[in-house]
């Protein structure tokens, strides 16, 4: 019985160990949600504008561009999927993972080949697991992504898009990432990022149904249409990134909170066992004492006949 109680005993000051480790990490999480919460508010107006800028180009000029004219046939597709470095987060980046396949099959059905681009090492492991190539990938900023690390990551996919489909080059670009709705809700999702769906771009400025004013476009159309192009791909990844940085947080912090939570549990499971080991310990002594005692009564009392 004294075995049983030490065995307890070691397990309780484990998973108390344990636990004060999960609750550091959920306080940590929880203080880089709202940092990371203030960076996504903070990219919103300036993605906005972009987006307003380039509808306007868009509406205002018959040129045909990378940027906003959809291909008659498209062949090929190139695919962004954003995960997280570390692990510990629920299900955040399966669920990124599973959007993407979804999404893959359905371009396929739809007769295009499609190149995949990974951020964050979960990704990259899933699919090196699976020996599928990957066009590229990038980690090491996924918790704290930075404006130059969607500029890295843009660069690739700017490059693909503008190049012919003969040359390796794609007709549609689709991004996949973990949309921050709240703390406790985070949705992964996917869009197409190029050709830029002027009626979406729109809906999201406010402008739909809008009276744009007349422009003249100095040099030309075409030529802001090609400055304009990699701050939208730029700023619509770092949105993608800031708005998954935010998502794997809170979901690490739900993650976390629901381990302390279990942990607490199994440490109060495991108290009662190590009581009741315990009080059978005690009862099991006093039982031998009290024998022990009747015996030498007995015995006493057998030698004085």
């Amino acid at each position: 019985m004294g075995a049983q109680l030490r065995v307890y005993k070691r397990r309780i000051r484990a998973i108390t160990a344990t636990k004060k480790i999960t609750k550091a990490m959920e306080m940590i999480a929880a203080s880089r949600i709202v940092k990371a919460q203030r960076k996504v508010a903070a990219s919103m107006p300036y993605a906005t504008e972009l987006t307003r800028a380039v509808t306007a180009v868009a509406t205002g000029s018959n040129t045909k561009h990378a940027l906003t004219t959809e291909a008659e046939q498209p062949t090929r597709a190139a695919i962004l999927l954003i995960t997280s470095d570390r692990g510990l987060a629920g299900g955040y980046s399966s669920n990124a993972i599973k959007q993407t396949e979804r999404l893959t099959e359905r371009l396929r059905a739809e007769g295009k080949e499609v190149d995949t681009y990974i951020v964050g090492r979960k990704g990259v492991a899933y699919f090196g697991f699976r020996e599928r190539k990957v066009a590229d990938s990038w980690t090491g900023f996924t918790d704290s992504p930075a404006y130059a690390d969607a500029k890295r990551v843009a660069g690739p996919l700017i490059e693909a898009i503008q190049l012919d489909t003969a040359e390796g080059g794609v007709d549609e670009l689709h991004v996949v990432y973990t949309e921050f709705v709240s703390m406790m809700t985070q949705n992964a999702v996917d869009g197409r990022m190029l050709p830029l769906s002027l009626d979406k771009a729109e809906e999201e400025t406010g402008a739909k149904g809008e009276i744009l004013p007349l422009f003249d476009f100095e040099p030309s159309a075409e030529d802001v249409l090609d400055a304009l192009l990699p701050r939208y791909v730029e700023s619509r990844i770092y949105n993608a990134l800031l708005q998954s940085a935010a998502s794997e947080h809170a979901a690490r912090r739900r993650a976390m909170k629901s381990a302390t939570d279990n942990a607490g549990d199994l440490i109060k499971s495991l108290s009662r066992l190590a009581n009741a080991a315990r009080q059978a310990e005690i009862t099991q002594e006093i039982s031998e004492i009290v024998g022990g005692a009747s015996a030498m009564a007995d015995a006493t009392a057998g030698s004085d006949k």
